[in-house]
């Protein structure tokens, strides 16, 4: 019995012994593991962190597309080693030769910003005031000549260090949609597109983009002097007291604003003749630009959709800095040699003989018609495109409330 006690002792603690071995080995591989795990991700963290950083990198080189998706998108680049390609452009005159010292400045484009007019002769004083205003605050300046006539520009001093195109009788919206593709601007801070008929005497530069950036606008205008020959929505209106506004009171009329105003032409809103955009709101509004309806009619009331965030926020009118819109209208009044559209034909049948600018206008309006029925046809057929501005109603009243 004792012998039997004795073996069944000997037994457990051959077993104890055995199981803390086992033990032991499976602490071992534990802590192994532990140490495995860690370098991994370790490894994982600091490959994230690279392509983090590599993609930032090629965000402030390439801001409206990397070179990777630039690469994918577009097959006949294979033959390219990636570090030879430029994806983008801008509108700076080079010097045919350079000096050492001014080759360490050709890339120097800090600051920035760009100052697009469609122009002809006979606003030719105006357009040097406008000119004149902006070069002193680092504005690069392109003019877009509608008449054909460049030649009678070259007397002003300015006149060199600007880029001059010419298309008989193209629209700013035409001239845009061909020449400011946002990889050709993307070294520009802001773009204005501007119209030539503006008085400029109480508008600085410096002062206006000051209120931008620290108000956080992405697309903004200058208020309109209250004399302006033509003022179509009194959002535009300059209000005296104010450095700047974006919503406006008003229950007269049509269209009635108010605190529960979400939209255009009541907030989120700016005017065709005199827009300024963000470089990342230009990107947006340039896609909105339709090719083939050339004046731009009918896209003021959607602009607020490149705002980049909210449109009733990021969209202002500048009262402290504003000009006069005298309403000339000169577009038209040379003659095309350019074969008329089918469009075309039919709104001069509408018009009377010789008189253009009702031609004019009649295509524009026939031009917003086609524009309006395009953007409901994308937002029926886009079936995974949410409309951002689209809210409850109870939900806009309690916002407002808290503002």
């Amino acid at each position: 019995m004792k012998l039997f006690k004795s073996l069944r002792w000997m037994f457990r603690k051959k077993t104890v012994v055995s199981d803390g071995g086992k033990c032991g080995l499976k602490m071992k591989q534990l802590q192994l593991m532990v140490i495995v795990c860690t370098v991994m991700l370790y490894i994982v963290y600091r490959t994230t962190n690279y392509q983090h950083k590599q993609t930032e990198m090629e965000t402030r080189t390439h801001p409206f597309g990397t070179v990777k998706e630039l690469l994918l998108n577009s097959r006949g680049l294979d033959g390219l080693p990636r570090g030879i390609i430029h994806a983008t452009s801008d509108l700076e005159l080079r010097p045919l030769w350079s000096t050492s010292s001014s080759r360490s400045k050709a890339n120097d484009y800090s600051n920035r910003n760009l100052l697009a007019v469609p122009v002809g002769i006979e606003q030719k004083d105006n357009v040097d005031a406008t000119v004149r205003k902006f070069l002193p605050a680092n504005f690069t300046i392109i003019l877009f000549h509608y008449d054909g006539n460049v030649d009678g520009w070259w007397d002003l001093e300015w006149s060199n260090e600007a880029i001059h195109i010419v298309a008989q009788n193209q629209t700013k919206w035409w001239f845009a949609k061909r020449f400011l593709h946002p990889d050709v601007v993307s070294i520009y801070d802001y773009i204005f597109l501007w119209d030539e008929d503006l008085g400029v005497e109480h508008f600085n530069p410096r002062r206006y983009l000051k209120i931008v950036k620290t108000e956080g606008l992405e697309i903004s205008q200058p208020a309109l002097d209250p004399n302006s020959t033509e003022i179509h929505h009194r959002i535009t209106i300059r209000a005296r007291s104010k450095r700047f506004h974006r919503r406006v009171y008003d229950l007269r009329g049509s269209v009635k604003c108010s605190d529960a105003s979400e939209g255009p032409p009541c907030t989120g809103f700016v005017e065709g003749m005199a827009p300024v955009f963000s470089r990342s709101a230009w990107h947006c509004t340039w896609h909105l630009i339709q090719n083939d309806l050339v004046h731009g009619w009918g896209m003021d009331m959607k602009l607020g959709y490149c705002a980049q965030g909210d449109r009733t926020k990021k969209v202002g009118i500048i009262d402290s800095e504003y000009i006069v819109h005298k309403g000339i209208q000169s577009l038209g009044g040379g003659t095309s040699t350019r074969k008329a559209s089918n469009s075309e034909e039919l709104t001069k049948k509408h018009a009377a003989p010789g008189d253009k600018r009702t031609e004019i206008r009649r295509q524009s309006t026939w031009e917003l018609q086609v524009f309006k029925q395009r953007w409901n046809r994308a937002v029926e057929e886009d079936k995974n495109w949410v409309d951002p501005f689209k809210t409850e109603p109870r939900r806009r009243r309690r916002k407002h409330k808290g503002q």
